[in-house]
Protein backbone atom coordinates (compact mmCIF):
# COMPACT_ATOMS: atom_id res chain seq x y z
CA UNK A 1 0.00 0.00 0.00
CA UNK A 2 0.91 3.54 -1.17
CA UNK A 3 2.39 5.26 2.30
CA UNK A 4 3.30 2.09 4.36
CA UNK A 5 5.70 -0.86 4.86
CA UNK A 6 5.83 -4.25 5.25
CA UNK A 7 7.86 -5.27 8.11
CA UNK A 8 7.08 -8.89 8.43
CA UNK A 9 4.32 -11.57 9.16
CA UNK A 10 2.78 -13.00 12.37
CA UNK A 11 4.47 -16.32 12.99
CA UNK A 12 2.68 -16.42 16.51
CA UNK A 13 -0.43 -15.64 18.18
CA UNK A 14 -0.97 -16.14 21.98
CA UNK A 15 -2.89 -15.28 24.99
CA UNK A 16 -2.48 -15.85 28.52
CA UNK A 17 -5.82 -17.04 30.24
CA UNK A 18 -4.03 -17.71 33.86
CA UNK A 19 -1.98 -14.82 34.67
CA UNK A 20 1.93 -17.14 35.37
CA UNK A 21 0.80 -20.35 34.09
CA UNK A 22 1.71 -21.00 30.61
CA UNK A 23 -0.15 -19.77 27.52
CA UNK A 24 -1.69 -20.81 25.08
CA UNK A 25 -0.72 -20.62 21.18
CA UNK A 26 -3.60 -19.88 18.89
CA UNK A 27 -3.87 -19.97 15.12
CA UNK A 28 -6.06 -16.50 15.24
CA UNK A 29 -7.06 -14.19 18.22
CA UNK A 30 -9.91 -11.24 18.90
CA UNK A 31 -8.06 -8.23 19.51
CA UNK A 32 -10.71 -5.58 21.49
CA UNK A 33 -10.60 -2.28 22.44
CA UNK A 34 -7.51 -3.11 24.80
CA UNK A 35 -6.79 -6.48 25.14
CA UNK A 36 -7.00 -9.94 23.28
CA UNK A 37 -10.05 -11.77 24.69
CA UNK A 38 -9.91 -14.28 26.64
CA UNK A 39 -6.71 -12.43 28.20
CA UNK A 40 -5.99 -13.19 32.05
CA UNK A 41 -9.33 -13.89 33.33
CA UNK A 42 -7.60 -16.08 36.33
CA UNK A 43 -5.49 -16.39 38.71
CA UNK A 44 -3.17 -18.60 40.73
CA UNK A 45 -2.83 -17.73 44.46
CA UNK A 46 -1.49 -19.38 48.12
CA UNK A 47 -4.55 -20.97 49.22
CA UNK A 48 -3.73 -20.03 52.79
CA UNK A 49 -3.23 -15.89 52.67
CA UNK A 50 -3.98 -15.63 48.78
CA UNK A 51 -0.88 -13.85 48.00
CA UNK A 52 -1.05 -14.48 44.09
CA UNK A 53 1.84 -16.47 42.17
CA UNK A 54 5.37 -14.11 41.81
CA UNK A 55 7.42 -16.45 39.38
CA UNK A 56 9.18 -12.97 39.10
CA UNK A 57 10.40 -12.59 42.62
CA UNK A 58 9.64 -16.32 44.44
CA UNK A 59 11.47 -19.29 43.80
CA UNK A 60 8.63 -21.57 45.20
CA UNK A 61 6.61 -20.10 42.28
CA UNK A 62 9.38 -21.21 39.27
CA UNK A 63 7.12 -24.03 38.37
CA UNK A 64 4.19 -22.22 37.86
CA UNK A 65 4.87 -21.47 34.10
CA UNK A 66 4.83 -25.26 33.47
CA UNK A 67 1.31 -25.75 34.36
CA UNK A 68 -0.45 -25.65 30.76
CA UNK A 69 -3.70 -23.62 30.06
CA UNK A 70 -6.48 -23.30 27.35
CA UNK A 71 -9.60 -21.83 27.23
CA UNK A 72 -12.30 -24.27 25.66
CA UNK A 73 -15.15 -22.22 24.66
CA UNK A 74 -15.79 -20.22 21.44
CA UNK A 75 -13.83 -16.89 20.72
CA UNK A 76 -16.37 -13.83 21.74
CA UNK A 77 -18.07 -16.18 24.13
CA UNK A 78 -18.65 -14.59 27.29
CA UNK A 79 -18.46 -17.79 28.94
CA UNK A 80 -14.94 -18.66 29.07
CA UNK A 81 -14.25 -22.72 30.55
CA UNK A 82 -10.95 -22.56 31.81
CA UNK A 83 -8.82 -25.81 31.75
CA UNK A 84 -5.50 -26.65 33.20
CA UNK A 85 -2.66 -29.32 32.96
CA UNK A 86 0.16 -30.01 35.06
CA UNK A 87 3.22 -31.70 33.97
CA UNK A 88 2.80 -35.40 33.48
CA UNK A 89 -1.11 -34.98 33.88
CA UNK A 90 -4.54 -34.71 31.99
CA UNK A 91 -6.56 -31.79 31.61
CA UNK A 92 -8.70 -30.74 34.38
CA UNK A 93 -11.02 -27.92 34.53
CA UNK A 94 -10.46 -25.16 36.96
CA UNK A 95 -10.77 -23.27 39.19
CA UNK A 96 -12.28 -26.52 40.61
CA UNK A 97 -11.18 -28.91 43.48
CA UNK A 98 -9.78 -31.52 41.57
CA UNK A 99 -7.31 -28.66 39.75
CA UNK A 100 -6.50 -26.89 42.84
CA UNK A 101 -5.04 -30.40 44.40
CA UNK A 102 -3.54 -31.30 41.09
CA UNK A 103 -1.64 -28.00 41.72
CA UNK A 104 -0.71 -27.95 45.03
CA UNK A 105 0.58 -31.32 44.64
CA UNK A 106 2.76 -30.04 41.75
CA UNK A 107 4.06 -26.96 43.76
CA UNK A 108 4.18 -28.62 46.76
CA UNK A 109 1.94 -26.07 48.74
CA UNK A 110 -1.30 -25.82 48.98
CA UNK A 111 -2.49 -23.16 45.84
CA UNK A 112 -5.49 -22.24 44.20
CA UNK A 113 -6.57 -21.00 40.43
CA UNK A 114 -9.47 -18.38 40.68
CA UNK A 115 -11.28 -15.80 38.61
CA UNK A 116 -10.44 -11.80 38.44
CA UNK A 117 -13.57 -10.90 40.02
CA UNK A 118 -16.98 -12.77 39.72
CA UNK A 119 -17.71 -12.13 36.11
CA UNK A 120 -14.77 -14.90 34.77
CA UNK A 121 -15.79 -17.76 37.24
CA UNK A 122 -17.74 -20.29 35.72
CA UNK A 123 -21.43 -21.26 36.62
CA UNK A 124 -21.63 -23.23 39.68
CA UNK A 125 -18.31 -21.62 41.22
CA UNK A 126 -18.60 -20.99 44.62
CA UNK A 127 -15.30 -19.81 46.23
CA UNK A 128 -13.56 -16.49 46.22
CA UNK A 129 -12.20 -14.02 43.33
CA UNK A 130 -9.18 -12.64 43.61
CA UNK A 131 -7.58 -9.49 41.91
CA UNK A 132 -4.51 -9.25 39.36
CA UNK A 133 -1.25 -7.45 40.80
CA UNK A 134 -1.24 -5.31 37.80
CA UNK A 135 -3.98 -3.82 35.57
CA UNK A 136 -3.95 -5.55 32.27
CA UNK A 137 -1.35 -4.75 29.63
CA UNK A 138 -2.19 -3.25 26.26
CA UNK A 139 -0.98 -5.52 23.05
CA UNK A 140 2.14 -6.74 23.83
CA UNK A 141 4.39 -7.22 20.15
CA UNK A 142 7.49 -8.23 19.88
CA UNK A 143 9.91 -9.43 16.79
CA UNK A 144 12.21 -12.32 15.76
CA UNK A 145 14.25 -9.31 14.76
CA UNK A 146 14.95 -8.31 18.66
CA UNK A 147 14.77 -12.06 19.39
CA UNK A 148 17.50 -12.51 16.75
CA UNK A 149 19.25 -9.57 18.33
CA UNK A 150 19.05 -10.71 21.86
CA UNK A 151 20.57 -14.27 19.92
CA UNK A 152 23.45 -12.80 18.56
CA UNK A 153 24.36 -10.85 22.00
CA UNK A 154 24.11 -13.89 24.04
CA UNK A 155 24.80 -17.05 21.72
CA UNK A 156 24.94 -19.57 23.94
CA UNK A 157 21.22 -18.69 25.51
CA UNK A 158 18.03 -19.56 23.95
CA UNK A 159 15.59 -16.41 23.71
CA UNK A 160 12.15 -18.26 23.25
CA UNK A 161 9.27 -16.14 22.89
CA UNK A 162 7.52 -17.72 25.49
CA UNK A 163 10.30 -16.22 27.96
CA UNK A 164 8.69 -13.00 27.04
CA UNK A 165 4.93 -13.66 27.40
CA UNK A 166 4.09 -11.61 24.08
CA UNK A 167 0.29 -11.66 22.18
CA UNK A 168 1.71 -11.16 18.90
CA UNK A 169 5.42 -12.59 17.05
CA UNK A 170 6.10 -10.99 14.23
CA UNK A 171 8.50 -12.44 11.99
CA UNK A 172 10.58 -9.98 10.98
CA UNK A 173 14.30 -9.96 9.06
CA UNK A 174 17.07 -9.41 11.50
CA UNK A 175 18.15 -5.45 11.66
CA UNK A 176 21.77 -5.42 12.66
CA UNK A 177 22.88 -4.21 16.14
CA UNK A 178 19.56 -2.88 17.21
CA UNK A 179 16.29 -3.91 18.93
CA UNK A 180 14.18 -3.00 16.19
CA UNK A 181 10.31 -2.23 17.59
CA UNK A 182 11.96 0.13 20.52
CA UNK A 183 12.74 2.65 18.03
CA UNK A 184 8.96 2.69 17.14
CA UNK A 185 7.40 4.25 20.10
CA UNK A 186 4.90 6.50 18.98
CA UNK A 187 4.50 4.86 15.47
CA UNK A 188 1.21 3.25 13.94
CA UNK A 189 0.86 -0.17 12.92
CA UNK A 190 -1.15 -2.30 11.04
CA UNK A 191 -1.26 -6.09 11.23
CA UNK A 192 -3.71 -7.07 8.94
CA UNK A 193 -7.00 -4.89 10.31
CA UNK A 194 -5.75 -4.60 13.15
CA UNK A 195 -4.45 -0.94 14.05
CA UNK A 196 -2.13 -0.50 17.19
CA UNK A 197 -0.40 2.84 17.77
CA UNK A 198 3.02 1.84 19.87
CA UNK A 199 2.77 3.29 23.64
CA UNK A 200 6.06 2.10 25.42
CA UNK A 201 8.92 -0.78 25.62
CA UNK A 202 8.50 -3.87 27.64
CA UNK A 203 10.69 -3.58 30.31
CA UNK A 204 11.81 -7.13 31.30
CA UNK A 205 11.69 -8.78 34.83
CA UNK A 206 12.87 -12.00 36.38
CA UNK A 207 10.19 -14.28 34.68
CA UNK A 208 12.37 -14.16 31.70
CA UNK A 209 15.13 -16.06 33.30
CA UNK A 210 12.93 -19.15 34.22
CA UNK A 211 13.05 -22.28 32.87
CA UNK A 212 10.24 -23.80 31.04
CA UNK A 213 9.36 -26.99 28.53
CA UNK A 214 12.28 -26.92 26.47
CA UNK A 215 14.59 -24.59 27.83
CA UNK A 216 16.70 -23.79 31.13
CA UNK A 217 17.28 -20.84 33.42
CA UNK A 218 19.47 -18.73 32.51
CA UNK A 219 20.33 -14.89 33.98
CA UNK A 220 22.27 -14.20 30.78
CA UNK A 221 19.15 -13.28 29.34
CA UNK A 222 18.11 -10.35 31.18
CA UNK A 223 21.52 -9.70 31.82
CA UNK A 224 22.14 -8.59 28.11
CA UNK A 225 18.46 -6.68 28.25
CA UNK A 226 19.59 -4.88 30.76
CA UNK A 227 23.13 -4.19 29.25
CA UNK A 228 22.21 -3.45 25.99
CA UNK A 229 18.05 -2.58 25.59
CA UNK A 230 17.95 -0.39 28.89
CA UNK A 231 16.17 -3.86 30.29
CA UNK A 232 13.10 -3.41 27.73
CA UNK A 233 12.63 -6.54 24.89
CA UNK A 234 9.32 -5.94 22.58
CA UNK A 235 6.96 -3.12 23.31
CA UNK A 236 3.12 -2.37 24.43
CA UNK A 237 0.88 -1.28 22.28
CA UNK A 238 -2.94 0.64 22.26
CA UNK A 239 -5.63 -0.66 20.35
CA UNK A 240 -6.97 2.19 17.35
CA UNK A 241 -8.84 -0.36 15.65
CA UNK A 242 -10.21 -3.47 17.43
CA UNK A 243 -9.71 -6.75 14.86
CA UNK A 244 -9.31 -10.78 14.53
CA UNK A 245 -6.01 -11.58 13.01
CA UNK A 246 -4.45 -14.55 12.13
CA UNK A 247 -1.06 -16.32 11.69
CA UNK A 248 0.43 -15.03 8.24
CA UNK A 249 -1.26 -11.65 8.58
CA UNK A 250 1.05 -9.04 6.92
CA UNK A 251 2.53 -6.17 9.58
CA UNK A 252 3.02 -2.33 8.32
CA UNK A 253 4.42 0.37 9.52
CA UNK A 254 1.89 2.75 8.66
CA UNK A 255 3.40 7.04 7.94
Amino acid sequence: MAGETILGTVSQLWRYPASSLAGERLDTISVGTTTVDGDRLFGLVDASDGEIARPDREARWHKVPLIRTRLTNAPMSEEWRLEIAVPGGGWLPAPDPESDRAVSGFLGFKASIRPFGAENAAPGYGGPPTEARYAKAPIHLLTTASLARLKALHPEGKPDPRRFRPNIVVDMAPVEGVFPETEWIGRKLAVGDLELTVSEPCRRCGFTIIAQEGFDTDPGILRNLVRHNAHNLGVYCIVDRPARIGIGAPMRLMD
